[in-house]
């Protein structure tokens, strides 16, 4: 108990009765919990009488490991600890003879078992799988078990019904109750059906419910603010009648309504337990006072929320930096730089560092820049971005247009997006290429000759994919790679597939197909600027396939700064924090511009974000961001706002707002600083960058500036590499050239006819 603070030693203490433990970012929630099942032990509890549910394995690894050392092995080992879906499928196999044709040895569906069931049911009904996608119909029935709706009940729901109706979905209930039926059938569970069918053991058994009732006297849940309907409702009928309930959680850090996490279980526990007592951990290990004190002005702007106030009793700290690039390109160029300097000057360690993104898409130029000037960089919780399977299948088209004979490439693609060749067909054309010693495409081109055994329907839909790669073949010969790669992936059906799937995992994925066209149109522009006009897509290819080989070092170990999205890094913490991308529109998530419940719960993952950082926060946006082949304006986030100005090393500059429209805005000027950093405004291209009739509304360096002619020492910020200074004027017309020193990026030598960059000084 000396080791605990008052309030960690209140909560651990408290046994006899309901109890909500808000703990705070850093304010040690593991610690409380280990420490109060250490307590009861000690106090001659029995170890099977207390059941503690988590939602991560490792997070129950750890707190067992912990209990071990204050107790003993055994005892820690008899505990009922684990996560909700383990310790629920423990109960359903000893009490499967109550469920109506399950048996002990049920199998667990994962979820993509569990499309492909839900897959081919919607097949065997006839339905149209672009309306009824297997991935929107599988959300549908998991967020249906989520809130305690068996199929029965969602045909009888008329508000349910309507809706599907609405989206020309009527048949949803049916999938749902055919799929019910067939893992009935099969003898298995998904995840959902887990949480589900305890709900119901409990409800229909009374005597089942009382006899976990007394065996479980103690009942304690971890990250209580990411609980389900279905979760708290299992917890709720376990402690209905002992009452000794503790659950520990925050709610400023509720950020997955999208995986079906209920804030209100949280926010309302105190009226779900009456008698409850509330104890607040405020006081964060973590971080400096600047940071806490940042992300408390910050959460405060939220209305649902359980009110407590932070503090931390370390130094204060370096403020918060807010770093403005020009471009998203120069963004990344940056955040690399600035990790290499802090890394000498502050002796950090790579692991040390952490970037923080609110999309998975955003990685790529972070990565590029910092394999540019050797870094380390580990991707946390997610592939490599062109490690991806979406940009894998697009990079396969670049493959098999630059050399048609690449075997691998041409599996992977010859039915994707589906064109109806099965596997049967392309086994064929594998065994005959085998047999003749030829390529796979030589097999595809001439399918005669080698005696390919398909019917004409087959065989017109070989055509029809061979046509469509000559055809794009026949375009790389007077394409560039941008126009090329932008063309496939629509030629292709790639974008279609891709867009037909409206969940947060479709959106994504297309959101990284855009991502690697932005890098095709960057690879091409740079190129152009240096004098190469014929920038063909193999010299795409050959460039990023270092970037795709896995050449860094083996050792896991070894010292890397780590990259993740931020809703991965709840939980962790690091010495340095970038956060980037603090646009409006991109963080907070334009969907959420006219949901209120949505914003707050954008704003909480802001909180989460600041919160992982111990000494040094850094806070990046950019000017201008590449999207659909064009360089967008872009206002800093209004959460950057949102934070108490005397927490930045300099307070970021005054947005306005229109009258009557709660959207921020850039400032008026065109030219203004942040940080002491000069910003133009950049144009908005009006048409594609790469066309010759492109208007770029001043399309050259002369043309931007043309009442300040570009002269030898002039200062110039350029939309990829900022801001540098002409050393050389060469050529002249068409030839004309400018050799600039940049800050960020060394010597580059631009062809000013499509350079793009404005004249500052």
């Amino acid at each position: 108990m000396q080791q605990l603070n008052e309030n960690q030693r209140e909560a651990v203490l408290y046994n006899e009765g309901p109890s909500l433990v808000i703990a705070g970012a850093g304010s040690g929630k593991t610690r409380v919990l280990t420490y109060k099942i250490a307590y009861l032990l000690k106090n001659g509890i029995a170890p099977y009488t207390i059941l503690a549910l988590t939602f991560t394995n490792k997070a129950a690894r750890e707190m067992k490991s912990r209990i071990a050392g204050l107790v003993d092995e055994d005892t820690a080992r008899r505990l009922w600890m684990g996560t909700f879906h383990s310790i629920f499928s423990r109960i359903l196999r000893r009490e499967a003879d109550k469920l109506g044709g399950y048996r002990s040895d049920f199998t667990i569906y994962d979820a993509q078992d569990s499309k492909n069931l839900i897959k081919a049911i919607i097949k065997e009904k006839e339905l149209d799988d672009k309306l009824y996608k297997p991935a929107t119909v599988q959300a549908r029935i998991s967020r249906a078990k989520n809130v305690l709706i068996t199929p029965e009940m969602y045909l009888k729901d008329r508000e349910l019904t309507a809706n599907d109706h609405f989206l020309r979905l009527d048949r949803i209930g049916e999938i749902y109750s055919a799929y019910w039926n067939r893992c009935r059938t099969s003898g298995v569970m998904d995840f959902d059906d887990l949480l589900l069918y305890t709900y119901l053991l409990f409800k229909d058994n009374p005597d089942i419910i009382e006899r976990y009732r007394n065996q479980f006297r103690f009942v304690l849940v971890d990250e209580y603010q990411d609980t389900n309907p279905v979760q708290h409702e299992i917890v709720r009928q376990l402690a209905q009648e002992h009452r000794r309930v503790c659950v520990v959680g925050d709610d400023a850090q509720s950020i997955y309504s999208f995986r079906g996490a209920t804030i209100g279980n949280i926010l309302n526990f105190q009226k779900t337990y009456p008698e409850s007592k509330l104890f607040k951990l405020e006081q964060n290990y973590r971080s400096t006072k600047t940071i806490v004190n940042a992300a408390n002005s910050l959460i405060e702007k939220n209305k649902e929320q359980i009110h407590k106030t932070i503090f931390s009793k370390k130094a204060a700290g370096e403020k918060i930096r807010l770093i403005g690039a020009y471009s998203d390109y120069e963004e990344g160029y940056t955040v690399a730089s600035r990790i290499a300097e802090m890394r000498m000057l502050q002796s950090c360690e790579y692991q040390d560092f952490v970037i923080l993104y609110r999309t998975n898409a955003q990685s790529r130029i972070f990565e590029e820049a910092l394999r540019k000037i050797n870094i380390p960089y580990r991707i946390y919780g997610g592939l490599s971005f062109y490690q991806r399977k979406e940009v894998k299948d697009v990079i396969a088209y670049m493959r098999l247009i630059t050399n048609p004979n690449d075997e691998e490439a041409f599996k992977r693609v010859i039915n994707y997006p589906a064109r109806g060749i099965g596997d049967t067909t392309l086994n064929k054309i594998i065994s005959a290429a085998s047999l003749q010693g030829v390529s796979l495409w030589e097999v595809l081109s001439r399918p005669l000759d080698y005696n390919l055994n398909i019917n004409s329907g087959t065989a017109k839909k070989l055509e029809g994919f061979r046509g469509l790669i000559d055809n794009l073949v026949a375009n790389s010969a007077t394409q560039n790679a941008y126009e090329l790669g932008s063309g496939l992936v629509r030629q292709t059906g790639l974008l279609t597939e891709l867009y037909n799937d409206r969940t947060p995992e479709g959106l994504s994925r297309v959101q990284n197909v855009e991502e690697l066209v932005n890098s095709l149109h960057e690879f091409v522009s740079t190129r152009l600027e240096e004098g190469r006009e014929d920038v063909k897509l193999g010299d795409f290819l050959a460039e990023i396939s270092l970037l795709t080989d896995q050449d860094t070092d083996k050792n896991e170990q070894s010292s890397r700064v780590t990259m993740m999205t931020i809703h991965s890094a709840k939980g962790l913490e690091f010495r340095n924090v970038f956060v980037v991308g603090l646009e409006e529109n991109l963080f907070p998530s334009e969907r959420c511009e006219n949901n209120p419940k949505e914003l707050e719960e954008e704003r909480r993952l802001f909180y989460v974000a600041i919160t992982r950082a111990e000494e040094n926060l850094m806070l990046t946006f950019a000017k201008s961001r590449f999207r659909n082949g064009q360089s967008w304006m872009c206002a800093p986030s209004r959460f950057v706002y949102d934070i108490d100005p005397v927490y930045f090393t300099s307070p970021p500059a005054p947005l306005h707002r229109e009258r009557g429209d709660s959207r921020m805005t850039s400032p008026p000027t065109s030219l203004h600083r942040e940080r002491g950093v000069e910003f133009n405004v950049i144009p908005r291209l009006t048409r594609d960058p790469l066309k010759k009739d492109t208007n770029y509304q001043g399309i050259a360096g002369q043309a931007r500036n043309d009442k300040k002619p570009l002269s030898v020492g002039n200062t110039i910020r350029h939309e990829r590499f900022g801001l540098g200074k002409v050393t050389e004027l060469t050529g002249d017309n068409e030839n004309a050239r400018a050799t600039v020193e940049f800050e960020s990026f060394g010597r580059k030598q631009l062809l000013l006819k499509f350079a793009k960059f404005d004249i500052v000084g």
